[in-house]
């Protein structure tokens, strides 16, 4: 038997035994910077890296209100939340030159919501045969590059994309 350690995602499971506690929002009161991932802090809504992502690069748009649907936000919020999604794609573009991109939001328990109560927009770049045998015979998705090193290059590529003003 072969055995795949991933000793970080016990934070992650521990996490899930605190249900009065939304991660986003405990993620707000942080400051930015790779501790927490947050990529970039919009006047609505901000970008942060999945911390157990699917893909490298694998980003969520998350407005700072609390709410649990698309439909609950006003529209300044969604325009800048679209506007953020459009930025980290291009940002991913240019980091990671990937052949295409995933976008979604699972909203409510039955689509899949890992966080259903502040609802959020996953963006997650995809390759040409980036799915392999692992994913396929041994349901485990491997994710090759460090978190720290995804965040400093997505930092950078951030900031050159969207200069300060």
């Amino acid at each position: 038997m072969k055995y795949l350690w991933a000793p970080w995602r016990m934070t992650y499971i521990k996490q899930g035994t605190q249900p009065d506690r939304c991660l986003f929002c405990d993620l707000l009161q942080q400051e930015d910077g790779p501790a927490n991932l947050i990529l970039h802090r919009g006047q609505h809504a901000f970008v942060v890296l999945n911390r157990y992502p699917y893909t490298n690069g694998h980003m969520m748009i998350v407005p700072f209100e609390h709410q649990d649907t698309l439909e609950s936000l006003v529209a300044p919020v969604l325009n800048e939340m679209i506007a953020l999604t459009s930025t980290a794609m291009s940002v991913l573009r240019k980091t990671y030159q990937p052949d295409g991109f995933n976008l979604g939001a699972n909203i409510g328990e039955a689509a899949g919501a890992g966080v259903k109560e502040h609802v959020h927009i996953h963006v997650l770049p995809r390759w040409s045969g980036d799915t392999n045998f692992m994913a396929t015979t041994a349901h485990t998705r491997v994710i090759p590059e460090a978190l720290t090193e995804t965040y400093a290059l997505l930092r950078t590529g951030w900031e050159e994309t969207t200069p300060s003003p």
